[in-house]
């Protein structure tokens, strides 16, 4: 399966239309994501019936979190639930890099009391013991991890992948993520033994409004005038490849 990381309502209608059947739904793709508008949500919820797996995050940075921000996460946890999510993305550590099993505990009683999924994201990566850390992780009763193996792409962490999946895949659903695409999703299933992935499936649109005589709101200089959104042509060969 390919889950589709989207940043919108337009593009998880551009998934679904091609073909895809799970989406993670984000805002801000370019902080590394963060929680969705309810709008999104609602929206996808009424034109397909994709399978929606929610991002709770509420910064870029790391995955430590004030009490303001746990609490303003889990507020946002319980009306993604209230309004069909059918799954969640979230991660919770402690300063130290294990991970925080009050909190997320507390995550998971309100996704299970609602028959939903719970992936654990790429807090993980970032976790001092990956070993350690995902036995934590099944103990707890996370359904899924989102991880490229503790490397910046999943194709460099192919080794603890393969070792994740050959450990502990009959105990968790691994899903292999970050810089995944249509021309290395079959060497990674091949080599890891997951059947997984997650990818952003990159394309982009542009509006040349957002520079003005001495202004500028483009995402970057190297961007200009484009902005992030989903390759369609991207998304059919992962479901070319999928079949």
């Amino acid at each position: 399966m390919i889950e589709v990381c989207c940043g919108s309502f337009e593009d998880a209608m551009m998934a679904s239309e091609c073909g895809a059947k799970r989406v993670e739904l984000n805002s801000a793709l370019s902080l590394g994501g963060l929680t969705p508008s309810l709008g999104s949500l609602i929206m996808i919820k009424q034109y397909s019936d994709i399978e929606i797996v929610s991002m709770v995050r509420a910064r870029a940075g790391g995955f430590c979190y004030t009490n303001y921000q746990y609490e303003q996460m889990l507020e946002n946890l319980k009306l993604l639930l209230a309004y069909g999510t059918d799954g969640v993305s979230f991660g919770f550590l402690n300063e130290d890099r294990t991970i925080d099993k009050q909190r997320c505990q507390e995550f998971l009683e309100n996704v299970k009391n609602e028959g939903c999924k719970a992936t654990f994201h790429r807090a993980f990566d970032c976790t001092r013991n990956p070993y350690e850390a995902i036995e934590t992780l099944i103990d707890l009763g996370f359904d899924r991890l989102l991880t490229s193996g503790q490397e910046a792409t999943a194709e460099e962490g192919i080794h603890l992948l393969a070792d994740l999946q050959k450990k502990y895949g009959n105990q968790i659903e691994i899903i292999a993520g970050s810089g995944v695409n249509e021309n290395n999703a079959e060497k990674i299933m091949k080599q890891t033994g997951i059947k997984q992935l997650h990818s952003t499936c990159r394309g982009w649109g542009v509006d040349a409004t957002g520079m003005g005589e001495r202004v500028s709101f483009q995402v970057s200089d190297e961007d200009g005038d484009r902005y992030r959104s989903v390759s369609v042509d991207r998304i059919k060969k992962f479901v070319e490849i999928f079949g």
